[in-house]
């Protein structure tokens, strides 16, 4: 059985479980140590389940909690070189560092770590297979390049940052500088950013939609819903939205999924 769970997902705290039979992965952990037990008690599993850390990058609501957890569990941390090197994720059990876009195995699960655009230091975000299942892990991006689109078409599952509503971080309370950061090309996916991702991401194949790092200050889930109905139609019902207090619960993987064929193809980006 294959199946994915979120402990929470926002600027407080984030934190994806991946399970593949005896293969249990915890991308990021921004959460403490108390939480994230705390919160893995309330998904049915214990930290000690845990095969690896794999981390995105290392800015705080990603990787608070790592350090402490890899050391209290003994568990390994799978993280980029530029990543060890901010000292965030230093302080490990066991680091196990790879450059941004190198391909590696931890059981069963063949991870991809993915270059992408976010103002921190060699950020990646993954993309797992299990057999012939394709899932996709994409938030903390600034902005939609070629390699994401063609990285992540033909996913069966996508986890997506819809970050924030232009317009609501625009007026909202946040100072200039952070407006700038947020909404700059380093920061994070805005609605129709987004939802044009998705849109070139949407086949035939695509099972489910995971809408996650949603801004509790600067975004609302009508806006979100606006943007999908807006560039996907409202006939698009295959999302479903992770919360910053409790995440999403388990999703089950299809496992009969399908390698793309000629007739299983993505749409193909032009001018991202």
């Amino acid at each position: 059985m294959v199946k994915i769970a979120s402990i929470g997902s926002g600027s407080k705290g984030n934190g994806t479980l991946l399970a593949a039979g005896e293969t249990l992965l915890l991308i990021d952990c921004g959460f403490t140590l108390k939480e994230t037990e705390k919160r893995f008690l309330d998904l049915g599993v214990a930290p000690s389940d845990l095969s690896a850390i794999l981390v995105t990058h290392e800015h705080g609501d990603h990787a608070n909690g790592v350090a402490a957890l890899s050391r209290r569990y003994n568990l390994p941390v799978y993280m980029s070189h530029g990543t060890h090197l901010t000292g965030r994720c230093s302080d490990v059990h066991q680091a196990v560092c790879f450059d941004a876009g190198e391909c590696f195995s931890i059981d069963e699960i063949a991870v991809s770590s993915i270059m992408v655009p976010h103002d921190a230091r060699q950020p990646c975000q993954y993309v797992f297979r299990v057999g012939k299942l394709k899932l996709g892990l994409l938030t903390d991006v600034g902005h939609v390049t070629p390699h994401i689109v063609e990285s992540y078409q033909n996913c069966d599952y996508l986890i997506l940052e819809f970050n924030h509503d232009l317009a609501m971080l625009n007026s909202g309370p946040y100072p200039p500088s952070l407006k700038r950061r947020v909404g700059g090309d380093l920061g994070h996916l805005n609605n129709h950013q987004a939802a044009e991702l998705l849109f070139y991401a949407e086949h035939p194949g695509l099972k489910r939609v995971l809408i996650a790092h949603i801004s509790q200050q600067n975004n609302s889930l009508d806006a979100v819903e606006s943007a999908i109905k807006q560039r996907l139609g409202s006939h698009f019902d295959k999302h479903q939205f992770a919360t910053q207090e409790a995440g999403f619960d388990w999703v089950c993987l299809d496992l009969d999924a399908q390698a793309a064929g000629p007739e299983h193809l993505s749409r193909k980006a032009v001018g991202v």
